[in-house]
């Protein structure tokens, strides 16, 4: 046989045995390379009641590391759920939690809320949560974060990644640690992403910075920023790369046909719900 033909073999074998390892082979559009579709603009300010227009994702920055998600079929994902919202009456269909410290998951989630995702395994080991909605995929990839209590240390912290009107968003939660290959090959691509920017109780902002310019996501949305100048900094050590959109609202609607064809930083605005919002 042929000793390239036993190179390739064995090169295919090897990808397989690592992506089946990285999503245990469920199936994964985002576990792919893949191009952003380039588009015209992302459009902003609606309301978090209105109607998603068809193939189009709603991402609203509620606050610090607090994302409401929305599609056109009226799913929704709340992420790092405290268990307050605003003075709303709304609830989600899923809230993803992690547990860093207490701005990031709560003991007593609304009991309406049909799918509460915790970021860690209460009986030990990475979560693995693989939460298929149709219209909607949740899954997990475990990271450690830096903490000696419950839930903490190693697989302390998920990135959660949402599967939606083909667009594949990533929240990188309480990111303490640069992923490793095989982490990064789990996340898959990611067109739009989270990241927790403070410098400090997540990840150094160089680092973060490497993190993010390594995913080349279409959409990097700030959170986790404790003021205008931690933000500053960090705009300012993504500038030469992405294009910075202050854009002055809190919410964003994305899709595969209005991705920027430049990879840009679209800074939002955090504000709570309200139902006269």
């Amino acid at each position: 046989m042929p000793a390239r033909f036993l190179i390739a073999c064995l090169t295919a074998c090897l990808l397989s045995v690592t992506a089946s390892a990285a999503q245990d082979r469920r199936p994964s559009h985002c576990i792919a390379l893949a191009n952003a579709v380039p588009g015209i603009a992302v459009l902003h300010n609606a309301a978090f009641r209105d109607p998603v227009p068809q193939y189009t994702v709603r991402l609203r920055y509620i606050a610090h590391a607090m994302f409401l998600l929305e599609e056109p079929g009226g799913l929704s994902v709340v992420t790092d759920y405290t268990g307050f919202l605003g003075p709303t009456g709304f609830f989600p269909n899923v809230a993803t939690m992690n547990r860093a410290h207490g701005s990031h998951w709560t003991t007593a989630p609304d009991p309406r809320i049909p799918h509460v995702l915790p970021g860690w395994n209460p009986e030990g080991g990475p979560a693995d949560h693989h939460l298929d909605l149709g219209s909607l995929l949740v899954r997990s990839v475990s990271t450690d974060i830096r903490s000696d209590g419950p839930g903490g240390g190693q697989d302390g912290n998920s990135i959660f990644v949402f599967e939606v009107e083909g667009l594949c968003i990533g929240h990188l939660g309480h990111l303490h640690h640069e992923p490793t290959p095989e982490q990064y090959v789990a996340l898959g691509r990611l067109d739009v992403v989270m990241a927790p920017v403070d410098g400090g109780m997540t990840v150094p902002l160089p680092m973060m910075i490497r993190i993010l310019k390594r995913l080349q996501s279409s959409v990097v949305i700030p959170m986790h920023w404790f003021g205008r100048g931690t933000l500053a900094a960090f705009l300012a050590g993504m500038a030469d790369e992405f294009v910075i959109d202050e854009t002055g609202a809190s919410s964003v609607e994305v899709s595969l046909r209005t991705l920027p064809d430049r990879p840009t930083v679209v800074v939002l605005d955090p504000t709570y719900l309200q139902d006269d919002d």
